[in-house]
């Protein structure tokens, strides 16, 4: 396999479940540091794995952030894989399409998916308990985690999955400032905001909203905020800690008063840098 910049253990394409012959995405700058490399563009969607030293028999799927036309691969990807790895999940880094008009508004929702079915086919050859797969989003990334945890849209048509007796449903949650909903025509917080670009990208906000499409007996689910965040209203967490609760479902919301949109592991100074190890203490409550 050739080599990356990642450091991963392996590295699987989504739709055919094959060791990538090379990467399937475009780095926006190559020379960049391991935790700071960003995907500029997506031609394959690929998962990039992280194993454990100490392996604890849990995975989690994990959903950089970056508006649905880039991603923070580094940042959000591999750093918190790392994290994750450190308490003892193997951790799974999905590089997904964007919505576009190659793939139309679902090509994310789709990617990250099959990428949940595919991790438990690997999960019993990993050590990995099947039902101890979770997934964590951050900013967009954390949309996209939210909509495993929602029904899937009537007016899409799923493609067919090369593991279609695994689940996507993820055995926990974990948003971190993700636009819940707020993008969504007529649910917006901010008064007068135009759609988005691209076209597509507006059309997944608007198709898929997972505090209103949240599935009965939703998987437990860890949230935190930022009250100060400009670019994400803390609206879409108590959104949808107020549509966990009212599905009778188990979900934890933090909300600090001050951080930066983007604070991913990076704020240690700042109270929001507690929420890691809050986050990990709660996936040991879960049983995740």
């Amino acid at each position: 396999m050739t080599q990356t910049p990642f450091g991963e253990t392996f590295r699987f394409n989504v739709w055919d479940d094959e060791a990538g012959d090379g990467l399937g995405f475009t780095l926006a700058d190559p020379a960049a540091s391991r935790l700071d490399l960003e995907v500029a563009a997506v031609e394959r969607p690929q998962v990039l794995a992280f194993a454990p030293e100490v392996p604890n028999g849990g995975a989690m799927l994990v959903l950089a952030g970056g508006g649905y036309t880039q991603l923070m691969l580094g940042k959000e990807g591999v750093e918190v894989a790392l994290w994750l790895n450190s308490l003892g999940y193997h951790a799974f880094v999905l590089v997904h399409r964007f919505p576009d008009a190659a793939g139309g508004p679902q090509a994310p929702v789709d990617d990250a998916g099959e990428a949940m079915r595919l991790i438990r086919v690997r999960a019993p050859g990993l050590g990995v308990d099947t039902g101890r797969v979770g997934v964590l989003g951050l900013s967009s990334g954390g949309h996209l985690a939210a909509c495993l945890a929602a029904a899937y849209p009537d007016a899409w048509t799923a493609p067919a999955s090369a593991a279609p007796a695994q689940s996507a449903r993820p055995d926990a949650l974990v948003v971190a400032y993700g636009p819940i909903s707020t993008n969504a025509a007529g649910r917006a917080v901010v008064a007068d905001k135009p759609p988005l670009e691209p076209a597509q990208k507006q059309a997944l906000y608007e198709a898929l909203q997972p505090d209103a499409a949240l599935m009965a007996d939703p998987p437990p689910a860890f949230i935190v905020y930022a009250a100060s965040d400009p670019v994400v209203p803390v609206e879409n967490g108590l959104r949808l800690q107020r549509a966990y609760l009212d599905r009778g479902g188990h979900a934890e919301l933090h909300v600090f008063a001050e951080a930066p949109h983007g604070f991913a592991l990076r704020t240690p100074d700042l109270p929001v840098g507690a929420w890691p190890t809050l986050c990990a203490r709660w996936l040991e409550a879960v049983g995740v």
